[in-house]
């Protein structure tokens, strides 16, 4: 026993040190469990006695330090932060999803943002792409990654352009409104913040979401994407995507929509760059003031920022052009799809326009 039970205290130690936290523990708690279901063992020598509880003393120490630091673990999440797969189900149909919880919030996050990948990406993917979670994590905020399914789009992409699915309480739009509302409900939020990001077909899906429900989300964030109401059918969309005007829904500005803030790239060959403005259109209002411009260089690229304020000073939109990028999520990790490493990084500048915060940069 007292090989085995030394053996599994340098085996903690080690992964102390290498940061896995969670197995640290488990090692620990087994050979505690041995040790406890063999009261026949003979006792260890005093000389190993000593040795094996200073070793255990030792990786306790460090187990606390380690947590009380925030270090994160093996799989790269820091240390009281959850990133786990559930499940929602709703009047309007079902999907699975993953849920990030900040260890910034212990338990209590301060916001919600819901992400909607793109076309033959999953929440995994997305995820990686976009590095989201690590910027919520700065600042104390839920991410829930819902999941698109091969049966109800062959592409996986999420159903924006159907009249079906751009309706309040039907379709996509009514369940994932209902995922939304579930984790208000559970974490004590309120609609002020609540957000929806999106990126392509998902960034098209946030803008409906958007406009059928402004008293779930008081903001928007659209990556490459296209304005509610673009398209009828997948020939529009297909249409749409090329640049043309939308079709369907009034395209008329309104007196004041959900605040949205727009990424495009110049170079998009997929989704138009045209479509960036109409969303701004959509979203700044007939009497916010004229756009405020400013230029600059992030990651490689030049970059233009027009920011849209209303008369209380607060931006209502804001839009982001991207010098020579394509379709692809600016200031990304490549390690996902549909992301580039070049550019602003969107999504620290989408969450600073949804708390409202100063951009250092911009």
């Amino acid at each position: 026993m007292s090989e085995d039970f030394a053996a599994a205290m340098r085996r903690a130690a080690d992964l102390t040190r290498a940061g896995n936290l969670d197995a640290a523990t488990q090692v620990i708690l087994q050979a505690l469990g041995q040790s406890a279901r063999r009261p026949d063992a003979a006792p260890l020598p005093k000389g190993r006695r000593g040795k094996v509880g200073q070793s255990l003393r030792q990786v306790m120490a460090g187990l606390r330090r380690s947590r009380a630091a925030g270090a994160p673990t093996a799989d790269g999440l820091p240390s009281g932060a959850t990133w786990d797969w559930r499940h929602f189900s709703g009047p309007q149909g079902a999907r699975d999803y993953r849920l990030y919880l900040p260890a910034s919030a212990q338990g209590a996050p301060r916001g919600l943002i819901l992400m909607l990948h793109g076309c033959t990406q999953d929440p995994d993917d997305f995820a990686r792409g976009t590095g989201m979670n690590a910027v919520a994590e700065a600042h104390g905020l839920a991410v829930a990654w819902p999941g698109q399914t091969g049966t109800d789009n062959a592409q996986r992409c999420w159903n924006w352009f159907r009249p079906g699915d751009q309706g309040r309480e039907a379709g996509e739009p009514a369940i994932l409104a209902g995922l939304t509302r579930a984790l208000m409900t559970e974490f004590t939020l309120d609609r002020d913040a609540v957000f929806v990001v999106g990126l392509s077909a998902g960034g098209a899906m946030a803008a409906v979401l958007g406009e059928v429900y402004p008293d779930v989300f008081a903001a928007v964030g659209v990556h490459s994407g296209l304005p509610a109401g673009a398209a009828s059918d997948l020939g529009s969309a297909l249409a749409a995507m090329r640049g043309a005007a939308p079709v369907g829904r009034s395209q008329a500005t309104r007196a004041e929509g959900v605040r949205t803030v727009v990424f495009h790239g110049s170079a998009d060959t997929t989704v138009h760059p045209s479509n960036a403005q109409r969303l701004i259109d959509r979203a700044r209002g007939a009497d916010a003031g004229p756009a405020q411009i400013t230029r600059g260089t992030d990651g490689g690229r030049g970059w233009q920022r027009a920011v849209f304020a209303g008369p209380d000073g607060v931006a209502r939109a804001e839009n982001w052009q991207i010098d020579g990028a394509g379709h692809a999520w600016s200031g990304g990790d490549a390690a996902g799809s549909f992301a580039d490493a070049a550019g602003p990084d969107a999504s620290d500048r989408m969450v600073r326009f949804f708390l409202r915060l100063p951009d250092p940069t911009a």
